[in-house]
């Protein structure tokens, strides 16, 4: 990207707390990242905001009014078609037309996937579009990516297939693995272990080169640092993301209740106090933002419905991260050159 600033599409509208956790969020990336933010939706409102969150006379806010939104209870196929002038849909539309670099939203992840996938379709050779999310891990500062965690429910071994192949490409840009291990999710680490799918899955990961398959990660090596990229359908990957986010409130608000009170308590809290902001850090939902939505033309970041500013700034910090170090060319590149060896092979065995 060079010196040129990210441009980052911002569903204002989209979310449990929006607009005013959006923009309040948006407006300390934008000021704190370095980036253009474009907030799309009800103009009046989210002005009046800017305002009241320091970010008027910022040259890096801008505007875009959509007139509609699609709420959390629609079906969102019918959604995005019956309403092109909702804010994810406007959003959406800045990617596509080249006005901005990434789109960001915390509203409903369903039409944000219908719409990404209409507007701005799938790359070469991706079948599937795939949600990434990326989780803590027990090794400070080295996170996993599991994919898919929701996008698809049903999945053929080919789409794993996929999902392994960018995550590696994800993995290796993103987070800095210069040797990324990917896991397939099974119930047991033999190769023999798992369903049809699984055993399916499992025989691909092996024989593609471009896939640097450790072999299958059971439940309890989700979270160890062992592997960097965990693949999975989108039914199992959602109930794990689920489980991870509830563990890491259990464990937040545990810290909470056992910490001691009284003088000695706050005495005690003050020592720990760069400790806890430590764990908060590493297990808080907040600090990991969205997760990518990837094999879609376009970088597109689903945040939590729930998500409060500081998810938003850190949804912003990840859009901007995969922009900067440029995934989705990568991620076109690998896809190239995979269909070109297949091509290969194909033209060589006839």
């Amino acid at each position: 990207m060079g010196l040129t600033r990210a441009r980052i599409a911002v569903d204002a509208m989209g979310g449990d707390f929006a607009p005013e956790e959006i923009v309040a969020g948006a407006i300390q990336a934008s000021a704190e990242l370095g980036v253009d933010v474009l907030l799309v939706g009800d103009e009046q409102q989210i002005n009046s905001l800017v305002k009241k969150h320091g970010g008027k006379n910022s040259e890096q806010i801008k505007v875009i009014h959509a007139e509609d939104v699609i709420a959390m209870k629609e079906e969102p196929l019918k959604a995005i078609r019956r309403k092109p002038k909702a804010s994810i849909n406007v959003a959406i539309n800045l990617v596509k037309k080249k006005q901005a670099d990434a789109v960001v939203s915390a509203g409903h992840s369903g039409a944000a996937m219908a719409s990404a996938r209409l507007k701005l379709g799938l790359l070469q050779s991706i079948e599937r579009p795939a949600i990434g999310a990326v989780l803590p891990t027990i090794i400070p500062d080295q996170s996993v990516i599991v994919l898919d965690v929701g996008a698809n429910v049903d999945c053929k071994a080919r789409y794993l297939e996929q999902f392994a192949l960018m995550g590696t490409i994800y993995s290796r840009y993103v987070l800095g693995r210069s040797e990324p291990k990917v896991g397939l999710l099974n119930i047991g680490e033999e190769s023999s272990k798992g369903n049809e799918l699984a055993l399916s899955t499992h025989k691909l990961l092996t024989d593609n080169p471009q896939i640097p398959f450790l072999g299958n990660a059971e439940g309890r090596d989700v979270l160890s640092g062992e592997f960097d990229i965990i693949v999975c359908d989108g039914f199992v990957g959602n109930i794990v993301l689920k489980f991870a986010e509830a563990i890491g409130e259990v464990m937040l608000q545990i810290m909470k209740e056992e910490l001691p009170q009284g003088v000695h308590g706050k005495l005690g809290t003050a020592i720990l106090k760069p400790n806890l902001m430590n764990i908060k850090r590493r297990i808080d939902r907040a600090e990991h933002g969205g997760a990518l939505l990837f094999g879609v033309a376009g970088i597109c970041i689903i945040s939590h419905g729930s998500s409060r500013r500081g998810s938003i700034f850190s949804a912003i910090r990840l859009a901007k991260e995969a922009i900067d170090n440029e995934v989705l060319e990568k991620i076109k590149a690998n896809n190239q050159q995979q269909l070109a060896t297949e091509t290969h092979t194909e033209a060589t065995a006839n």
